[in-house]
């Protein structure tokens, strides 16, 4: 069953079959049109724990149940767009953009590009969390004309598709929830050490714009104006790369966070504005320390947000913390709550039983919500 059929079997019965609790679907949620594609989407960031052979067996399946197209970290390897395209799917190239850990020769060339948190600290020498997180500053012109050079090389490719963003945002000012535990912090509010970017460019150009030094503001956190600056400046480089893409007649869009509203508050992402075909919202329920059903309540406020701008939402969800049922009501409450589509992260942790359990929704199958 291709696509189109997809939503036939999905999207407009799951609004009655009890996928909702009382109230929680309210007036104007959108709701899945049957005369829209509603497509599968799968991200694959490492290399695949599956021979060649496999691999295209996997991609036939995949496409046989209405999945459109993979999301492929540049280092995975060719055989994964060859698997792709002899069973009809798009390949797109994943890139991480304003995380610039494994660019080294921006880490050796331009150490001044990297952002400096409210303490003074570059993530180039003190990355926070994890040795990884080392961000460049969107502020930087020739930041974004590097970034650029990189897109343009990889959407010229024939081979590619699409272009694919991650990391397309701040370094975490606070993480999620369901993460303090993990790095034994507190984040109710917004610690310098994690508040970024203060360096000279960033300050120079919100003063210009101002007449204030956001370095010298009484209570940087509460300011609106030095949030909107930072959610322009990710703007900005979004839609450069945008402009870059399209020139090259293919298609951009953006893993991002789960909602607008956290976004920019977690992350300095103002994803709603963007000018890409289609976003991602990572759904990863339990860093948020949520359960299945907010996935849908979040589908739905990205939805609202987005309405009338012409990019579509692919629910990303998180296959290792969702069993196969799991997974079948969380893409019956992302159809309900208006998705284009959804996205699995990723292919190592993907098993025979949760395609089975997509195979059920697409065939009609599957004609309860959960309990």
């Amino acid at each position: 069953m291709r696509r189109r059929n997809f939503v036939s079997a999905v999207g407009v019965g799951a609004i009655g079959l009890g996928v909702f609790g009382p109230g929680e679907l309210t007036t104007g949620l959108a709701t899945a049109d049957p005369g829209r594609d509603f497509d599968g989407w799968l991200w694959i960031g490492r290399r695949p724990d599956k021979s060649d052979a496999e691999c295209r067996e996997l991609f036939a399946r995949l496409a046989d149940l209405g999945f459109r197209g993979v999301l492929v970290g540049g280092a995975v390897g060719s055989v994964i767009a060859e698997a792709a395209h002899e069973n009809g799917l798009e390949y797109h190239r994943w890139m991480w953009i304003l995380n610039r850990a494994g660019d080294r020769w921006a880490r050796e060339h331009h150490p001044e590009w990297f952002t400096i948190s409210r303490n003074g600290d570059s993530t180039l020498r003190a990355p926070p969390y994890v040795d990884y997180y080392r961000w460049v500053c969107p502020s930087r012109e020739p930041v974004r004309a590097y970034l650029r050079e990189l897109i343009d090389e990889a959407a010229a490719d024939p081979v590619v598709d699409g272009i694919h963003l991650d990391y397309i945002r701040y370094c975490d000012v606070i993480l999620p929830r369901g993460l303090w535990d993990k790095y034994d912090l507190v984040q109710d509010r917004e610690l310098p050490e994690f508040d970024f970017c203060y360096c000279d460019v960033c300050r120079e150009q919100f003063k210009s714009l101002t007449g204030r030094d956001p370095g010298g503001l009484e209570d940087p956190t509460a300011d609106a104006d030095w949030a909107r600056f930072r959610w322009d400046s990710v703007t900005r480089v979004v839609a450069e790369l945008a402009d870059v893409t399209h020139a090259r007649g293919k298609p951009i869009s953006a893993a991002v966070f789960a909602t607008p509203s956290l976004a920019r508050r977690l992350v300095r992402q103002a994803w709603d504005e963007w000018p890409v075909d289609r976003v991602f919202p990572m759904l990863y329920h339990p860093a948020y320390d949520e359960d299945v059903p907010w996935i849908g309540r979040s589908v739905a406020e990205g939805v609202a947000a987005l309405h009338g701008s012409g990019t579509e939402l692919n629910a990303g969800l998180y296959v290792p913390a969702l069993d196969p049922e799991d997974l079948a009501d969380a893409i019956r409450l992302s159809t309900s709550a208006g998705a284009a589509g959804f996205s699995l992260f990723d292919l190592n942790p993907l098993t025979a039983d949760h395609l089975s359990a997509i195979e059920e929704i697409v065939s009609g199958a599957v004609v309860s919500g959960p309990a």
